[in-house]
């Protein structure tokens, strides 16, 4: 369930002339872009970014970053990208920025679909004139750049089918290479990046019961190194994404220092899909709503563009 609130009567023409009109005089109108691009869905966004262009023969996003900065700006131009696009652009940041945030790669290509990860692989083609299997390679090695590049590129079987011989056999296989830490983790990567997620949820289940405790908690103990740390993220997403994503946001949030970065993605990407369920799996979890936290750790214009994101009305 999506948490933005759209105004369904819109013109494109309208919005993009609104828009030009907050571009001028000494500093941006944050409250009017803010009011507009908060309430429009991807469709519509799209539509105003072509009317834009054709009106003033020039591209909304770069003047959006142009007149907004920081973590306002990082925020709307992500959100004003087509989802695919978007995807595209947090996979490069996550791939060459220092902090080797491996899980976000790991992440994004294990919540998509089949289709909607071949869009993503299209839409960096286009982009950056390499394939993310070619980045993922130049800034990794070993087990890591196995276990990325087989997510990156596998293209899953969608069907509810399972075979309940398969998940315990794999289920064993996991358990034999968790339990040595230094087990067979070329199995381990196999099952991962080539089985059906339903398959690979009842291979979870399977070790669940098998051995009292889920996969991804018993990989917590050894989340040492960037291929743990990417296997856990990889095993939570298949497994439930809305809770993983829930533990994202809450971290985010609980850092000293709020993690901008981790709570924007979330909101950004989940915003017209599923962040309605996040938002109370958040509220289950921590007994207080997500929108009374991002207003207590946030400030400003990125504060209110986040909360209108989240449905909250001025």
């Amino acid at each position: 369930m999506a948490t933005i609130v759209v105004h369904s009567q819109t013109s494109p023409v309208q919005d993009a002339e609104a828009l030009r009109l907050a571009f001028k005089g000494w500093g941006a109108d944050n409250k009017a872009i803010i009011a507009i691009l908060g309430h429009r869905n991807v469709h519509q966004r799209q539509q105003i970014r072509k009317a834009y262009e054709e009106l003033f023969e020039e591209d909304l996003i770069k003047r959006l970053e142009s007149e907004i900065s920081g973590d306002f700006e990082r925020a709307v131009y992500r959100w004003m990208l087509d989802p695919a696009d978007r995807d595209a652009v947090l996979i490069n940041v996550a791939i060459r920025n220092g902090n080797k945030d491996y899980h976000v790669v790991a992440e994004i290509a294990s919540v998509l679909s089949t289709e909607e990860l071949l869009a993503v692989r299209r839409a960096y083609h286009n982009r950056y004139k390499r394939s993310i299997e070619e980045d993922v390679s130049a800034h990794t090695t070993g087990h890591l750049r196995q276990l990325l590049v087989g997510l990156v590129s596998s293209f899953r079987y969608e069907g509810d089918e399972i075979n309940a011989k398969l998940a315990q056999t794999e289920a064993n296989i996991i358990h034999e290479s968790v339990k040595e830490k230094k087990g067979n983790n070329e199995e381990v990567i196999r099952i991962l990046t080539t089985r059906s997620k339903t398959q690979l949820v009842a291979t979870f289940n399977r070790y669940r019961d098998e051995h009292g405790i889920s996969i991804s908690k018993k990989l917590l103990d050894q989340t040492s190194d960037d291929f743990q740390k990417t296997l856990h993220t990889a095993i939570r997403c298949i497994n439930d994404h809305k809770k993983y994503y829930e533990k994202v946001l809450r971290n985010a949030i609980k850092k000293f220092g709020t993690d901008e970065d981790g709570l924007s993605r979330v909101i950004v990407t989940r915003a017209e899909k599923d962040l309605r369920d996040i938002k109370e799996l958040y509220y289950k979890r921590n007994s207080v709503h997500l929108e009374d936290e991002v207003s207590k750790e946030t400030s400003g214009d990125y504060k209110k563009f986040i909360l209108t994101l989240l449905g909250k009305h001025d």
